[in-house]
């Protein structure tokens, strides 16, 4: 039976708009662990990390960081257990909390997988590039610097530590479904070639033949493949429960087309889920759809298909 591990990370203070460290209570409350486990998963919920003030925290804190100390704490803790649950065998599913969860949990997954000899992928499903630095940030709120850090960009260089750094190449990095880009932010994600599947080039070509496109280029290079799944990649109308709702996303229907590929793909290793905020939401109406969507992910189906995903077969 295949294992699954979920892992809480309450932290809401890489945001502005507080409220995300309600989000991993809202998932199990919305029937995370039911649904997978009714899928046929052996699942172990590890309950919620804490983090305290203990830990040498002797670097000079970068300017533009907002609430540094408090986030290196948690990138720390959260690459090591992310670290210890990929060598577990599971996969791991990390609750959040805004996006600089994934900051510690990317870096974990990755240092195991680069131990491996294998490359991790990263599918950013987001409105937002997430790609500043202290340099670039508008806010300097850290949730909108994880992709960075996690591809080896300068300005957060003491977040982790003595907690090994592993940085992914930016080729290793997919935005999808962005929406919202700073200026500066533009200018360096040209520089480093990340791969952007904007909204305009989901209209233009749909999700599938996108997607499709990264599972060929994951599966040609051997790699393995992070999900971060941040909620205001969903339009508003489906998904209203975030702090920094962006018009235009992705659609219900092009959400769970592209939970299903990457289900049928067999390349997906661990999973974050990111920046639900309940205090926003309406009746738990986004924390449920998006465990419906980690369903997707993990092989529920409306109806049995004798058919991959990038077949078609003929009407009878």
């Amino acid at each position: 039976m295949k294992r699954i591990a979920v892992l809480g990370a309450p932290i809401d203070m890489g945001a502005s708009q507080r409220g995300t460290l309600m989000g991993p209570a809202a998932l199990r409350t919305a029937g995370l662990l039911t649904l997978l486990e009714a899928l046929g998963f052996e699942v172990v919920d590890h309950g919620d990390l804490a983090v305290n003030g203990t830990a040498d925290l002797s670097d000079a804190p970068p300017r533009n960081a907002n609430h540094y100390r408090e986030i290196q704490r948690w990138t720390r803790i959260l690459s090591r257990h992310s670290y210890e649950l990929a060598r577990s065998g599971a996969v791991p599913i990390f609750l959040g909390g805004d996006h600089t969860l994934s900051m510690g949990s990317v870096n974990g997954m990755a240092r195991h997988w680069q131990e491996a000899g294998r490359e991790l992928f990263v599918l950013w499903l987001d409105a937002h590039a997430d790609y500043n630095t202290p340099d670039t940030t508008l806010t300097a709120n850290m949730h909108g610097m994880s992709a960075a850090f996690l591809c080896g960009e300068g300005g957060l260089d003491g977040l982790l530590g003595d907690v090994p750094r592993a940085p992914i190449d930016p080729d290793q990095l997919e935005l999808f479904g962005t929406r919202s880009i700073d200026k500066l932010e533009k200018d360096l994600l040209r520089d480093r070639r990340v791969s952007i599947a904007d909204m305009r080039a989901i209209d233009e070509f749909g999700v599938g033949v996108l997607i499709r496109r990264l599972i060929d280029k994951v599966r040609a290079r051997n790699g393995v493949l992070h999900v971060s799944f941040d909620v205001d990649f969903l339009d508003p109308a489906v998904a209203p429960g975030v702090g920094t709702t962006v018009p235009g996303g992705a659609t219900y229907r092009e959400a769970h087309l592209i939970m299903e590929m990457l289900h049928d793909s067999g390349l997906v290793g661990s999973v974050d889920i990111v920046e639900l905020n309940p205090f926003l939401d309406e009746r738990g109406r986004t924390a449920r759809t998006a465990v419906e969507l980690i369903g997707s992910l993990f092989g529920q189906q409306i109806t049995d298909r004798p058919t991959p995903s990038n077949a078609i077969t003929p009407l009878e």
